[in-house]
């Protein structure tokens, strides 16, 4: 006797399906208003033997970007030579690590996400999906672990960091205490509301929750006057912050809607933050994530991880990227809607007039002036 259940599942199934194969159009998300069809004319730097550029970071002297890759390694781009080189590992078991892509190994070679380094003693933090936040010294090697859990519950998906440059405290997310990275759909579909923001104190190496309950807690950035922090929460579609000081201080508040999946916040040097989208939210993947019982049940159905991603980005690659003002308004939308180039935003420097864009699901990054 076939349950309800089951017959559900069916159904749901075959409604992605169709939705996916057949009905593309149905899944592509809104036109945005004020958006600037202009990332298509990036410049476009490839990775040779290397997947999923995550996060993008220059060091003290200027030198860079640094980037986490999927076989766990941190590369540097050179630009005497227009190379990567590679300047850090953060798992010393590299034998098997031979892949530019193999999540499977994730756990094993590590996964660097989310980059930041100590100015004053030129540091590179990273935060590594597996392994938790690390840190290796200006001449790199092999990263040394900082923190690995909080208030007595493990990383199980270290994201991103951000360093309070002034007070040596550091930032940082952690995404679900149930799902892996490589699980990252199935923690939206399901609704997971595990994620963390974190406040490390290098001084006495002391970790603090500061936020909990968070729906994929993503980026993490401090404000310029270091009076909040932000956290990105990618299945909800905000970015929330989180007072430091003056008469909030200790609360929490909405810094921002988007009509996307934030993954990485970066501040520029006005003070003003870029945020790029994974992807926009459709009419379909809205319903979805409203309707969390309806997720689980998507989960149940034979669906393939690039089918439900489909789902998830809309049908079609595209990329965002959204710069919103020190107070949360947007002040600018830059985008490839038709994915001619970049896809799939994880995050946008600013830097000298210009944007170095990360993707954690392609081979290279982007380049865009803005001048």
């Amino acid at each position: 006797m076939v349950s309800k259940l089951e017959l559900l599942t069916a159904f749901v199934a075959l409604l992605a399906i169709l939705l996916t194969l057949y009905l593309p159009s149905l899944l592509r998300p809104p036109t945005l208003p004020g958006s600037k069809d202009v990332l298509g004319a990036a410049e476009i730097i490839q990775l040779p033997g290397a997947f999923g550029p995550e996060s993008l970071v220059f060091d003290p002297n200027g030198d860079g970007p640094y980037t986490g890759v999927a076989d766990g390694r941190v590369l540097k781009w050179d630009r005497d030579s227009r190379t990567w080189i590679e300047f850090a590992v953060t798992s010393q078991n590299r034998e098997e690590c031979i892949q530019p892509f193999a999540p499977e190994l994730e756990h094993v070679c590590g996964r660097p996400l989310g980059l930041r380094f100590d100015r004053k003693t030129g540091d590179l933090y990273i935060a590594d999906a597996y392994l938790g936040l690390r840190v290796v010294g200006p001449d790199g090697g092999l990263a040394i672990p900082v923190a690995t859990e909080a208030e007595g519950e493990p990383f199980y998906f270290t994201n991103d960091v951000d360093i309070d440059q002034e007070e040596n405290v550091i930032y940082l997310t952690d995404t679900s205490t149930r799902f892996r990275r490589r699980e990252f759909g199935i923690a939206i579909f399901s609704g997971d509301k595990t994620g963390r923001l974190m406040k490390y104190e290098k001084s006495s190496k002391a970790i603090t929750v500061l936020m909990r309950g968070l729906a994929f807690a993503n980026g993490v950035a401090l404000s310029k006057d270091r009076s909040f922090v932000l956290a990105a929460e990618s299945t909800n579609c905000r970015i929330l912050r989180y007072w430091l000081k003056g008469p909030k201080a200790g609360t929490t508040d909405i810094f921002v809607e988007l009509p996307g999946y934030p993954d990485n916040v970066r501040r520029n040097e006005k003070g003003e933050f870029w945020v790029g989208l994974h992807a926009k939210k459709g009419r379909v993947a809205s319903w979805f994530l409203s309707n969390p019982w309806a997720g689980k049940i998507l989960l149940r159905a034979p669906l393939s991880f690039k089918q439900l991603h489909v789902l998830l980005a809309g049908g079609k690659p595209q990329a965002t990227a959204i710069k919103l003002s020190e107070e949360g308004q947007v002040v600018d939308i830059l985008e490839d809607i038709e994915g001619k180039s970049l896809r799939y935003i994880s995050e946008v420097e600013e830097r000298d007039g210009k944007l170095w864009i990360a993707s954690v699901m392609t081979q290279f990054i982007g380049l865009y002036s803005l001048h």
